[in-house]
Formats: C-alpha cells, sequence, structure tokens
C-alpha cells in the first residue's frame, strides 16, 4: 500500500525580485514553539549560525526584525515575525484538507494500476477531526480509502448517485435536530440507509485567548465591536448557525463578517488565532491547538449514511471492525469535545433520530 504526501509550501520576494530564504518559515514556526532558537535549529536539522544567517538575511529583506532575544529567557517572535507564523498557519489549515484529499486519490489510483485488491471504500464528508483520527487510523491498518472532502449536501448526492459509499453528515442533538434533518430529507431513503455512528462532538465559539470580548452566546456575535470569521455557504456549520439565528429571529446579515469565508474548521480557529477576527463557529479541538478559548454551544452527532445492502460489503465490514475496535475508540475520544461511546453502533434512520416520521 502506497501513502502519498503533500505539504502546502509558499514563497515570498519583494518588488525588485528578492526573495524570502529558504526554510525561513520553517525556522519560525519553530521559534514560535519552542521558545528558544537553540531549540529551535535542532528541531529544524540547522547549525545555531546558520539559522542566525536566515533571520538576518530576512532582516535585510523586510527592514525589521523577526526575532528578538533575551539572555537567559530564550526568544520570541516579533510582530512581524508572529504575522508570518500565522500566515503558515492559515495557509496550511486552508489548503491542508484539500491535499489530503488529494492525496488519498493519488494512493489509490497507484494500488489499483499496481495491485489487484478489491476497491477501496469510498468515503465523502466534509473535513473533520474525527474523520482525519479515521483515515490515520486506516492507513495503518491498512485498509483502503478514497476520502474526497465534501459539503454534507454534495456527499448525501454523490451517495444517492452510487458515487460513494459512505457520505458524512453532523446534526445537532436537541430542538434543532428535526429542523437541520428536514434539510437533507430529500436525499435520505428513510427506510433504505442505515446510520453508522463515529462520535458526538462539541460546536461552540472559537475566541480569542481570555475571551476578551466576553462573548458568550449566539446573540452576542451582533454587536457592532465583533468581528466574525464565516463557513462557506453550503457547509454544515453554515447552515447550524443559520439556523441557530433564526430561532431567535436574528438576521445573518447582521453579523459583522470578515472579507473571507473558510471551508475548515483548522481554517476558522487559526484566522481568529492570527488576530483576524475576533469568533468563528467551529470544533474545539483547533481551538485549543491554538491556545484559543473554546465557549460550547451545542452537541452534535457526527456519522455516516450509506445504503443497508452495503453493510455486507469486505471495506464496510472492515470499516464497522475498526469503529468498533477499544484502541481507535479510545483515540477518537481523546479529541477535545468528542466522545466515542456509540461509535460503530448501525442504526435505522428513524432508530438514530426520534424527530423523523414514524413509518
Amino acid at each position: 500500500m502506497y501513502k502519498v504526501t503533500i505539504q502546502p509550501q509558499w514563497e515570498l520576494r519583494t518588488a525588485d525580485g528578492r526573495e524570502m530564504p529558504p526554510r525561513l518559515i520553517e525556522l519560525l514556526v519553530a521559534v514560535h514553539a519552542a521558545g528558544s532558537l537553540a531549540a529551535a535549529s535542532r528541531a529544524c536539522g540547522l547549525s545555531y549560525r546558520y539559522a542566525w544567517g536566515l533571520l538576518r538575511e530576512a532582516r535585510r529583506l523586510f527592514g525589521l526584525p523577526l526575532l528578538r532575544s533575551t539572555r537567559g529567557r530564550g526568544a520570541r517572535l516579533t510582530a512581524l515575525g508572529e504575522r508570518l507564523v500565522w500566515a503558515d498557519n492559515r495557509i496550511a489549515a486552508r489548503l491542508s484538507p484539500t491535499l489530503d484529499s488529494l492525496a488519498t486519490e493519488l494512493e489509490t489510483e497507484l494500488e489499483r494500476s499496481t495491485t489487484a485488491d478489491a476497491a477501496p471504500l469510498r468515503l465523502h464528508a466534509s473535513h473533520g477531526f474525527g474523520v482525519e483520527t479515521l483515515r490515520r487510523a486506516m492507513a495503518a491498518a491498512g485498509l483502503a480509502l478514497d476520502l474526497k472532502y465534501r459539503s454534507p449536501d454534495d456527499a448525501l448526492s454523490a451517495l444517492r448517485a452510487g458515487s460513494c459509499d459512505l457520505a458524512g453528515l453532523h446534526l445537532p442533538m436537541g430542538e434543532l435536530e428535526g429542523e437541520l434533518l428536514r434539510h437533507y430529507l430529500d436525499r435520505l431513503d428513510l427506510e433504505g440507509d442505515r446510520v453508522v455512528h463515529l462520535a458526538m462532538r462539541r460546536q461552540g465559539l472559537v475566541v480569542a485567548p481570555g475571551n476578551p470580548k466576553r462573548l458568550r452566546v449566539i446573540s452576542d456575535l451582533l454587536r457592532d465591536d465583533v468581528r466574525f470569521i464565516h463557513r462557506q455557504p453550503g457547509s454544515g456549520t453554515r447552515l447550524l448557525l443559520e439556523c441557530l439565528l433564526a430561532r431567535q429571529g436574528l438576521a445573518l446579515s447582521a453579523i459583522h463578517g470578515c472579507d473571507v469565508e473558510e471551508f475548515t474548521h483548522a481554517a476558522v480557529a487559526a484566522y481568529v488565532a492570527s488576530g483576524l477576527a475576533d469568533a468563528g463557529l467551529g470544533l474545539e479541538p483547533p481551538a485549543r491547538r491554538y491556545g484559543l478559548d473554546f465557549v460550547p454551544v451545542l452537541t452534535e452527532h457526527y456519522f455516516f449514511v450509506c445504503r443497508e445492502r452495503a453493510l455486507r460489503s469486505p471495506p464496510l465490514i472492515e470499516l464497522l471492525g475498526l469503529l468498533r475496535d477499544p484502541m481507535f475508540r479510545h483515540e477518537l475520544g481523546m479529541l477535545p469535545g468528542y466522545d466515542a461511546s456509540y461509535c460503530g453502533s448501525v442504526q435505522t434512520l428513524r432508530e438514530a433520530f426520534a424527530s423523523l416520521p414514524a413509518a
């Protein structure tokens, strides 16, 4: 089995053609994490002297220092150095899901070209940390996976068209469940579809450390002093926000949104962490990863929808075995805000969601 890795990389040059030193961003990211140029140099496999050379060259390029060192207290990035690190974080958060999806496509093509193995499991799902954990576990177990990151709408349409075996979907627990479920009903087969549970997870407000704007509830997002980073239209989280606002008689247009819309929870968190927004609606793991605060709003089910007959296929049987494995469930449950209690459970749609009408 082949493993393809695609990493985002960016370059910067001035109007007169001078380029940012190679490996500078890698070094700055390491300094940000370690708080020491010596430790960052070791982490990058660079000599201390070479690292200082990169920083001197970068100062000539930008006209400003990127690092401040204090004897006995390590090193800290300047405001410009921090800005470059957060630019790199936002690039990675925005592009990594697309590149991961492309990597699995290439892996699948290579497997089909070089072996006579059975077709891989085809999964279409929005990018999330539970799905990412599953992708890594399947790779470690040698299970072939053709993963494409898609919105819930697109994933369900692909399931109906026979283009995938599993479609990822998430629905809030409680009163909003029925409202959100109605949005997807035209792409669900209430008799022939089955629900394969992955996890329960928390959605909430991703805010700066210490929550300086004191954001507690959804209505706070409409304040004039709050800049909000939206998810893209069609995403499950964007739909969730629209429903939360509508239930309170609030308009989405009243939120002071930023000039861009992000495509992943990680990108939302990176945007807030860079100081370009005060809040976003998203998951807890990326908030914790970037040192942000998280204000829980609701808990939702994340699950896969498949055809009942597909459960008897070898790829689905292998998947269910993995989902029910105690080690996998433990790893999934270690994600902040995730609960793997029902991981691997299979139900009909009516069994899973009481808001659906009885047969």
